[in-house]
C-alpha cells in the first residue's frame, strides 16, 4: 500500500485500544526474550552485552550509555559528522535534591516504580531483591560522570574531534565499531570514521562504570529498562499507569501532564512522529493552498525591500558594510509553507516502502517504525552531505533562522488565524506574521551588533542605539537584563519598525479591506 494507507493503519491500530489491553504484555515480553530478557539470575545464555546493545540501538532506536546524532561539522557546515553525547537521563541526578532524606525516599519510590513495571513483565521478582536498587546506583553513578555544560565550554570540550580507533582505546568497554556499523548498516564504516565526541570526560567515565558493575549484570538490566521505558508507551493502560506513577516520583506535579488523557492525541502524535512527510503532505493540501503560498511570497518580498531601505538610513553603519549587508539579504534562501519533497508522492512511498503495518498489532506497528525512522535519522544524512533546510514539520507554528544554509523557514502552521489569513486586511497580516518575517530577516546580521564584530562601523553611534535598547527593556517593569537579550530584542523592535514600513509600502500598490465593525484605524489594526 502507499504511504498514506500506511500511516493510517497505524493510527487505527493505536486507537484499537481494545486489542492493546487484550494482547497485554506478550508482545514485548516475546521481544525481551529476543535481547536476552533480564536475566537477573544468570540462569540461560546470557548475550553479550556488546551484542544487546547493538541490537537496542540499530533495532529498536534505543540508546542507553550515549546517544548518536548527525550534525554539522564546525569546521565544515555543509558535511555532516557523526556525533556521539551523554543520553537524556529520566532521572533528576542527586544534586537536585536538596536534602538527603529526600533522596532517599525518593529512589525507594523509584525503586517500587521500577518494580511494578518490570513486574509487569516478569522480571525482578525472578532475581535479587537489590538488583533494582544496585541498578538505580548505576544509574546515579553515570549521571556523576557527565561534565556540566559550562565546563566543557570553558575548557574547549564541546566537540572534540577523534575516531573510531581511538575512541576504542579511551572507553575499551563498547564495541564501538560494531556499534556504530549496527546504526549506520549497510553504509560501512572503519576504524579511521572521524567522530565528534562532547563529552569525552564521560565516555571515559562511562566504560569504566561498565567494566566495574559487568559482573553484577547491572549494565544489562539497566538497558533492558531503558528499552521497557521506550516501548512501553504502545502497551496498555497497566504501563501507562505505571509511566504517569514513575513521572509524578520524577517530576511531581508536573509528571502528571506528561501523559495526555485523549486517545486520539496521543495516536495523532505517534502518528506525526513516523509519518511526518504523510501527514505533513495531507496538512499542506488542506490548510495551505497555491493561493496562500503566492500571497506569503509577496508579503516576504516586500519585507525585503523594507529592509534594504532600512538599512540606508542606518546611521553606525558604513557603506561598505551597508553594501555586504545588501548582498546577504539578497543571497538568503526563503523556505514558505513545506519542504518541495513532501509533495512527492512517489518519493515519498519509496521512503516507507518496506514497512509492513498491521492494524492488529500496534506494539510490532511501532518496532518496525523505528527500523525506518534509523534509517531517515542515521543513514541518509551522513550519506548526502547537504541536509535539508527543514528542522520542523510543516504544522508546526514556528519559524526560524538557519545559520548553516543562509535559510529562513516559514512552516505552513504559521500562515493560520491569528497571525494570518488570506481574508485579514493587510494591516493585520503585515502586524502579525509580518513582523516575523522580518524578525527572521534580522538574524541575518547578529554578527554586526556583538563586540567586535563590524570593525569599520560607526561604533560609538552602534553603542549609543545598543545601550538605548537594553535601558528600554531594563526599564520595562519585569526582570530583564537587556543585555543577555539584546539580540533577540533587537530583532524584536527592528521586526516591528520593518513590517510597518513595508505595510505602508505595500498599501501604495494593494487596496486596503477595512473592518468597520470593529471601529479601528488601520495602522491600530497593523499594532
Amino acid at each position: 500500500g502507499s504511504a498514506k494507507e500506511k500511516a493510517i493503519q497505524f493510527y487505527r491500530s493505536c486507537m484499537d485500544t481494545q486489542r492493546i489491553e487484550s494482547q497485554g504484555t506478550q508482545p514485548l515480553k516475546d521481544l525481551l526474550n529476543q535481547v536476552g530478557g533480564w536475566n537477573i539470575t544468570g540462569v540461560g545464555k546470557a548475550k553479550d552485552f556488546n551484542e544487546t546493545l547493538q541490537t537496542l540501538m540499530s533495532r529498536y532506536s534505543t540508546f542507553p550509555f550515549f546517544r548518536v546524532h548527525i550534525g554539522p561539522s564546525p569546521s565544515d557546515l555543509k558535511t555532516n559528522i557523526i556525533q556521539i553525547d551523554h543520553p537524556e537521563f529520566e532521572m533528576p541526578p542527586e544534586s537536585k535534591f536538596k536534602e538527603k532524606n529526600y533522596l532517599e525516599v525518593t529512589y525507594q519510590k523509584l525503586k517500587n516504580s521500577y518494580l511494578k513495571l518490570g513486574g509487569l513483565l516478569g522480571g525482578p521478582q525472578d532475581g535479587p531483591p537489590d538488583s533494582f536498587s544496585l541498578t538505580l546506583s548505576f544509574i546515579s553513578n553515570l549521571q556523576r560522570v557527565v561534565t556540566p555544560l559550562q565546563e566543557r565550554q570553558q575548557r574547549g570540550m564541546l566537540f572534540f574531534r577523534t575516531t573510531i580507533r581511538e575512541l576504542q582505546e579511551k572507553a575499551p568497554a563498547i564495541d564501538w565499531l560494531s556499534c556504530l556499523q549496527a546504526v549506520f548498516h549497510p553504509m560501512p564504516m572503519n576504524l579511521s570514521q572521524p567522530i565528534a565526541v562532547h563529552d569525552m570526560d564521560y565516555i571515559r567515565g562511562m566504560s569504566q562504570l561498565i567494566e566495574q558493575w559487568h559482573k553484577e549484570r547491572v549494565p544489562h538490566i539497566y538497558m533492558i529498562l531503558h528499552l521497557v521505558g521506550n516501548l512501553s508507551p504502545a502497551l496498555d493502560s497497566r504501563f501507562q499507569d505505571a509511566r504517569l506513577e514513575l513521572s509524578k516520583i520524577l517530576y511531581g506535579k508536573m509528571g502528571s501532564r506528561m501523559i495526555p488523557d485523549e486517545r486520539w492525541r496521543k495516536c495523532l502524535t505517534d502518528t506525526s512522529f513516523f509519518f511526518e512527510p504523510v501527514l505533513g503532505q495531507m496538512i499542506v493540501q488542506e490548510i495551505f493552498p497555491q493561493q496562500t503560498k503566492k500571497l506569503a511570497e509577496q508579503m516576504f518580498s516586500e519585507i525585503q525591500d523594507a529592509l534594504y531601505g532600512q538599512l540606508d538610513q542606518l546611521e553606525w553603519m558604513d557603506e561598505q558594510t551597508r553594501q555586504e549587508a545588501k548582498v546577504l539579504i539578497s543571497r538568503l534562501q526563503v523556505e514558505i509553507g513545506y519542504p518541495a519533497h513532501i509533495l512527492q508522492t512517489a518519493k515519498v512511498n519509496l521512503e516507507y516502502q518496506n514497512l509492513e503495518i498491521n492494524e492488529d498489532t500496534f506494539f510490532l506497528n511501532v518496532v518496525a517504525c523505528l527500523k525506518v525512522l534509523r534509517e531517515n535519522s542515521y543513514l541518509k544524512p551522513l550519506q548526502h552531505h547537504s541536509r535539508d533546510n527543514w528542522h520542523v514539520s510543516p504544522w508546526t507554528v514556528h519559524s526560524y533562522y538557519s545559520i548553516r544554509h543562509h535559510t529562513v523557514v516559514f512552516p505552513a502552521g504559521m500562515f493560520r488565524s491569528p497571525f494570518f489569513h488570506m481574508e485579514f486586511p493587510s494591516a493585520v497580516n503585515f502586524g502579525a506574521i509580518g513582523v516575523f518575517m522580518a524578525h527572521e530577516l534580522l538574524h541575518t546580521f547578529y554578527g554586526y551588533v556583538l563586540p567586535g564584530g563590524c570593525p569599520t562601523c560607526n561604533r560609538s553611534a552602534l553603542q549609543k542605539s545598543i545601550d538605548c535598547l537594553v535601558e528600554q527593556y531594563e526599564s520595562s517593569g519585569f526582570k530583564v537584563n537587556g543585555t543577555f537579550t539584546l539580540l533577540e530584542n533587537s530583532a524584536d523592535t527592528g521586526g516591528l519598525a520593518i513590517a510597518y514600513q513595508a505595510y505602508k509600502n505595500w498599501l501604495k500598490k494593494h487596496k486596503e479591506k477595512d473592518l468597520p465593525k470593529i471601529g479601528l484605524s488601520h495602522d491600530q489594526l497593523f499594532y
